[in-house]
């Protein structure tokens, strides 16, 4: 969600709070996290002065506390980009985008935390190039060199506190014809692959401070490939494709997408991506980066993309290198001993994750196997695990259960039940 601020605004109108708190109950009811973006409209509304760095954060403390459902904030829109952020440059060439939104950003954090302390503030939503010429025609900064200056003025503040619990970069690719796996080794673009050279870069901003830098954790909170517009869904959209977009078909979107999932999930500081967007705006000058088409049905990339997100919710999108991932039971219950009594032997559970389940009922005494089950449950799926009809003999018995993830397993995680007799 997005909330713009304007100059003079304190607190957000009751309309947009009404709104927000629907949006916030409906995602909560649905386990949907929601991040709300506030920002300014476009670069004629840059809060530069002390009066509207402390209106802007005046708005948005008042908003998480009206909506307490809005717990992660990203602050500002792309200050690296005049289409967001001016000045860039100071008349004399000199960097100025960078101190000036720092300013913003300490602001803001500050009051959000005032509100409640368990806000996660996010900095920075960088766009990924830039091209750090002050006398161009469209004065921009690459994030390399607005990470660099955001840590240089951070560092000459003198400011004790953090100013963000965690970095928001957009790291869209050159055009939508690039794969996410195109790094950018020998240029100031920051995309998904280039997650090496953002690490170090934080880590110089701000390592030995009391800002984390490479231990800072990452959200990409905005990545989108745009689809070509089929000829039957042609009229629904206006005006014309720029050239520079190179749109790729549904199954290339699909898959962009999915490499994107799985590189973000073995990158140890990134916390999650955001898709930009669900649904195609109807300008073709905008984005026609959505899962659905601008009139809400479905392209042909939805499955495999939901399958991807499904599957990088369970931890199952991709193997990863030195990632062991512990895999506990949500919800499980073994059966009864009166049901035993009847030849029934049942257990249902639910995992936090994707996993590999073994269920057992062994004799007590020995822990030989009298039943046993294995199979396999994607994240959030409650099954009830039949063990088959069979009389057991007089004695002692317990249920086992034994969990491990399928794709980047920890040591397993080991339950039983309590002891119970049969006649």
């Amino acid at each position: 969600m997005t909330s713009f601020w304007q100059p003079g605004q304190t607190k957000p109108s009751d309309t947009e709070l009404g709104i927000l708190g629907n949006v916030a109950e409906a995602a909560s009811r649905n386990g949907v996290r929601l991040y709300v973006t506030v920002m300014h409209p476009g670069s004629r509304t840059t809060p530069l002065t002390d009066e509207s760095r402390g209106e802007f954060a005046a708005n948005a403390a008042a908003l998480v506390r009206a909506v307490p459902g809005a717990r992660h904030v990203i602050v500002g829109n792309e200050p690296n980009l005049n289409r967001f952020w001016l000045p860039q440059f100071g008349l004399d060439g000199s960097s100025v985008s960078a101190p000036a939104y720092l300013a913003l950003l300490e602001r803001t954090y500050d009051a959000l935390k005032a509100v409640s302390p368990g806000v996660r503030v996010y900095g920075g939503a960088l766009s990924p190039r830039g091209s750090d010429r002050p006398g161009g025609s469209r004065p921009t900064h690459s994030p390399t060199k607005f990470i660099q200056d955001l840590g240089l003025a951070y560092r000459a503040s003198g400011r004790d506190r953090p100013v963000m619990d965690a970095f928001s970069l957009h790291p869209f690719p050159d055009n939508s014809s690039q794969p996410p796996t195109t790094a950018h080794p020998l240029t100031t673009t920051i995309g998904i692959a280039d997650y090496g050279k953002l690490v170090a870069l934080l880590g110089q901003a701000f390592d030995g401070t009391a800002q984390r830098g490479s231990q800072l954790p990452v959200l990409y909170a905005e990545f989108g490939i745009e689809s070509q517009i089929p000829d039957g869904k042609a009229a629904l959209y206006t005006g014309s494709e720029p050239a520079v977009t190179r749109p790729v078909d549904e199954a290339t979107q699909a898959a962009y997408y999915e490499q994107a999932l799985a590189l973000s999930f073995c990158q140890p500081t990134v916390e999650g991506m955001l898709l930009f967007l669900s649904r195609d705006e109807r300008a073709r000058a905008g984005w026609q980066s959505g899962v659905h088409y601008v009139d809400g049905t479905a392209k042909t990339s939805l499955p495999r993309v939901t399958e991807a997100l499904d599957r990088t919710t369970g931890g199952s999108i991709v193997r990863c290198p030195g990632v062991e991932l512990t895999v506990r039971p949500d919800f499980l219950r073994f059966g009864t001993r009166a049901a035993a009594k009847r030849g029934v032997f049942r257990a249902s559970l639910r995992c936090n994750l994707d996993c590999v389940y073994l269920v057992r009922v062994e004799r007590a005494s020995t822990h030989s196997t009298k039943l046993v089950k294995r199979g396999r449950l994607e994240v959030g799926e409650l099954a009830r695990i039949d063990l088959g009809p069979r009389r057991l003999g007089p004695g002692e018995y317990r249920y086992t259960l034994r969990l491990v993830h399928p794709v980047n397993p920890a040591p397993p995680t080991l339950r039983q039940g309590p002891v119970f007799s049969l006649p």
